[in-house]
């Protein structure tokens, strides 16, 4: 596949979810939990508590919904600033039970309207980058279709990024890359290319960690074993103390684009 049709493929309407993912691999475990304690509950936002096998968790997913109605109602996963709010609060309330943090990200970005932008769009996302990068309990994010731009890395400063084989991260949409440089969208496949933005892409520059294979509905051996990787990766950093945890966390993004 080209990297313009990994984007297709990340945006496929036909894919699975966050709600899914949840549903697969915690499900009646997960105990959904609401609002930012400031403005409002956004539903572009899905977190909560779950068990991963015997260990509580928290979990916090971008949903874009997957139909027309989901889609209006989760505001097509471009969450508000109450979104980055409530997903920080649940984030402070796991470090203070050390209980590790799942992130899954899919979201074409943070949403641009006025009223988000009244509310601190910006800052809210500021402030997840801040905290998260000091946060004394593991965090492991992954993306599961679109990370587009701050929206997805307001819950990318992680231990560890994974992403789906046919999912993408980037700074900026290919076609909002191909106006800028070329004044002309449709060179959205050219500007997709020169992104890099594809899995593949960014294990290869040392973003992210590791490549997942892509999930389907009904594969619940795939999501045992997703289940099972996630578990381990928890284990492993449970074992570090603080200070160690913070470090490795450091380390890891001040050697992004450091050749090897």
């Amino acid at each position: 596949m080209t990297a313009y049709e990994k984007v297709m493929a990340a945006r496929d309407a036909n894919k699975l979810t966050s709600v899914d993912y949840i549903a697969h691999m915690f499900g009646d475990s997960f105990i959904e939990l609401h609002g930012d304690r400031r403005y409002a509950d956004d539903k572009a936002v899905v977190a909560g508590l779950a068990m991963l096998f015997d260990t509580p968790v928290t979990v916090i997913g971008i949903e874009k919904g997957r139909n027309t109605k989901e889609r209006v109602e989760r505001n097509f996963g471009q969450a508000h600033p109450e979104g980055y709010r409530k997903a920080l609060r649940l984030m402070k309330q796991a470090e203070k039970f050390r209980r590790p943090v799942l992130c899954l990200v899919d979201t074409s970005g943070a949403y641009p309207g006025i009223g988000a932008e009244e509310r601190g769009q910006g800052q809210a996302i500021a402030e997840n980058l801040m905290e998260m990068m000091t946060l004394k309990t593991p965090v492991l994010t992954v993306l599961i279709g679109e990370g587009g731009s701050g929206g997805a890395l307001a819950l990318a400063v992680s231990d560890e990024v994974w992403m789906l084989e046919n999912s993408v991260y980037s700074v900026i949409s290919p076609e909002g890359c191909a106006s800028i440089l070329w004044k002309d969208s449709s060179k959205a496949a050219d500007a997709a290319e020169a992104l890099k933005l594809t899995a593949q892409d960014l294990f290869d520059l040392g973003v992210i960690e590791r490549i997942i294979r892509q999930p389907k509905a009904g594969d619940q051996a795939m999501f045992e074993s997703l289940k099972m990787l996630i578990k381990r990766t928890f284990e492993k950093n449970l074992a570090l103390d603080d200070e160690e945890l913070l470090n490795a966390r450091y380390e890891r993004f001040r050697k992004i684009g450091i050749p090897e």
